[in-house]
């Protein structure tokens, strides 16, 4: 499962760290990374960056930024091969990256440098025993093919231009799989992921999902992909407990068409097309539903049948006055405003 930390603490280009208060915020369940936006701020400080990588775990990490008007040299990750966790995002550009051999602990990896050097940086042996890994590439197509190797990849958040998106499929013990802006690559490749729970697909353009077959993923998002307009697949996620539909104008329906007893929280939100919600009452275990700028006309909705277990309802629709109204409306209704 994905791991969520109460915080993400950034600690920014430090001129000294402060141990004791790093290991307390890893105590209380936070992740704390120590990043750098230019070669400036490195100083001699790298060496204890690299001490504490070695000492504490995963959820201690570094990142390398910015960098503006200079290329990241690196062979400044030499100085912290002990490093687990590194970001190496929001650069522009990069050389000697072929030093990332070098780092024989690295569990989780951030990529986004925007003029890679190397589409084939996969190929690196040291990547392969990586558990997270999140690459966007806008410029260079990147290889995906090596993704045959990565046996130990439980998190992936892939985006960009890039070939052979179906050597996703070799990764059999993938947990959590994120796809941005990837556009009409066909997904049959997903339904080779038995492990697979949680599902993500942001911008790109695609007009369905129609390739995934019956599975056991548990979350799902879709979230501003163009031209999509058809989920009348929703019910193969059998196993799935909560549904996030985002930013979707040309979607106009999604129907229910046999009972789904898993779900628990679905989330609709500026879909200003979507007019219909049929079937809802074949959700038993529907405990929260949020509907947010969408065509559906509050009082047909309301009139038809909804779950029982059905507590938490919001629905808006961006006019104050009349969200003023319907909430009174669910309030008298006994439905309480959804919590996070």
């Amino acid at each position: 499962m994905r791991k969520k930390w109460k915080r993400k603490i950034l600690i920014n280009d430090p001129v000294a760290l402060d141990r004791v208060q790093i290991k307390q915020d890893l105590r209380d369940g936070n992740q704390v990374i120590v990043q750098f936006s230019h070669p400036d701020f490195y100083g001699s400080i790298l060496e204890e960056v690299d001490e504490l990588c070695d000492r504490l775990d995963e959820n201690f990490g570094v990142r390398f930024y910015g960098h503006k008007s200079i290329s990241f040299d690196g062979r400044t990750l030499l100085r912290i091969p002990h490093v687990k966790m590194l970001h190496l995002n929001s650069l522009v550009q990069a050389h000697n990256t072929d030093a990332l051999a070098g780092l024989g602990h690295l569990y989780s990896l951030h990529l986004g440098i925007y003029e890679l050097e190397n589409p084939d940086i996969l190929g690196i042996d040291s990547l392969q025993s990586l558990r997270d890994l999140t690459f966007i590439s806008d410029n260079k197509v990147i290889n995906l093919q090596y993704f045959k190797e990565f046996s130990h990849l439980q998190q992936l958040h892939i985006g960009g231009k890039v070939k052979n998106l179906d050597a996703i499929g070799h990764l059999e013990g993938l947990d959590y799989l994120a796809l941005h802006s990837i556009s009409k690559l066909p997904l049959h490749f997903i339904n080779r992921l038995k492990k697979l729970k949680h599902l993500r697909i942001l911008l790109g353009g695609r007009e369905h999902i129609q390739e995934i077959e019956e599975n056991d993923i548990d979350d799902l998002e879709l979230v501003r992909i163009r031209g999509f307009h058809d989920l009348s697949n929703i019910t193969k996620f059998r196993a799935l407990t909560s549904l996030r539909i985002e930013d979707q104008a040309k979607l106009l329906e999604i129907g229910f068409d046999r009972g789904m007893e898993a779900l628990e929280e679905i989330t609709i939100s500026n879909c200003k097309g979507l007019t219909h919600l049929p079937g809802i009452e074949q959700l038993p275990s529907l405990r929260k539903l949020r509907i947010m700028r969408t065509a559906i006309d509050f009082d047909s909705f309301i009139a038809q049948e909804l779950p029982s277990a059905l507590s938490e309802l919001e629905f808006t629709t961006s006019k104050s006055k009349a969200d003023q109204e319907i909430e009174d409306s669910l309030l008298k209704l006994g439905y309480h405003k959804w919590s996070l």
